[in-house]
């Protein structure tokens, strides 16, 4: 879907992108992850041409983005930003509506999609439809934001530390919502953050960056498993690992099939690491474990998180 191969980008003179070359396949949620000035976000603004490159190729959905005009590459891609970028003058449905208009789309569709995404985000769509931006919690800004980058239906969905500057218990539930639409849409999702934990809660594979250059790339358990370098280690962390372990190991790797549990059930593809928080604060040390039909299929033991 995306391909990066030998890209570079330099400022006056200092290589900010060195030799760049990452593939991410399509519908995987690829999250670019490593310390500030490590080439994140000017990685993520090159793919749909905010910032110019200096060297090397990259191609979306087989095609040479330079031989693509801009404002056609950016409309075939949904972009996301940490200050949402909505339109303060214009009303939620308008600003969800931006790019469907722009590319023609009749009335009565874009009214139907601006009904939907609000659906899919969690906003009732006659309360938020009306409202301005002004109106909203940053959490809900946030969420017309995503709403606006999915309105054309786009393959592809870049975002640019969008909950930086979220509370932490809206971000919570925002990363939780971000994974849910990922899981039904299939969309391809490229996120840039500087927090291990939110990258190992949401990515499919991580490319972590050093200094411009591809340090590590791997799904979330080989780079806490198995980290390439000291700096990749260190950055990771090595203190609190087993904590890490448990948020990208799944409660279905550990359960006992077929073995029943009382209180309140926890999904198969929940981590262990939510388990263990669900343990703690109901007082437990089991669970019963059901499937995505919410299905009893097994329980899971206090014991099986360190096993």
């Amino acid at each position: 879907m995306i391909e990066l191969s030998h890209v570079g980008k330099s400022y006056d003179g200092r290589a900010v992108i060195d030799d760049l070359s990452l593939e991410v396949p399509q519908g995987a949620f690829c999250v670019l992850l490593g310390p500030s000035g490590c080439g994140k976000s000017t990685t993520l603004r090159m793919i749909n041409r905010l910032v110019d490159f200096d060297s090397g190729t990259i191609r979306v959905g087989g095609d040479d983005i330079l031989s693509v005009a801009p404002e056609t590459l950016r409309r075939r891609i949904g972009y996301v930003i940490q200050s949402t970028g909505l339109f303060p003058h214009w009303p939620v449905a308008d600003n969800i509506a931006t790019v469907p208009r722009l590319l023609g789309w009749e009335t009565g569709r874009i009214e139907a999609r601006v009904t939907e995404l609000l659906t899919l985000l969690r906003l009732d769509p006659q309360s938020y439809r009306g409202k301005y931006p002004h109106q909203l919690s940053g959490g809900e800004q946030q969420r017309v934001g995503v709403a606006r980058a999915l309105a054309a239906d786009p393959d592809l969905l870049l975002m640019d530390e969008p909950f930086a500057a979220i509370d932490p218990i809206t971000r919570d539930a925002l990363q939780a919502e971000l994974a849910r639409i990922h899981r039904e849409t299939g969309k391809t999702i490229v996120f840039v953050t500087h927090d291990i934990e939110e990258a190992l809660r949401l990515a499919t594979m991580i490319a972590i960056l050093d200094r411009g250059r591809l340090a590590q790339l791997g799904t979330p358990l080989e780079i806490v498993e198995n980290p390439e370098s000291d700096f990749v280690r260190e950055f990771v962390g090595a203190q609190g690992i087993g904590l890490k372990l448990l948020s990208v190991r799944k409660v279905r790797e550990r359960m006992r099939t077929g073995e029943q549990a009382d209180g309140e059930p926890i999904a198969e593809d929940a981590s262990l690491a939510e388990a263990l928080g669900a343990m703690t604060a109901r007082g437990c040390d089991r669970l019963p474990v059901t499937d995505v039909q919410g299905r009893v299929i097994g329980a899971l033991h206090l014991a099986d998180l360190v096993r």
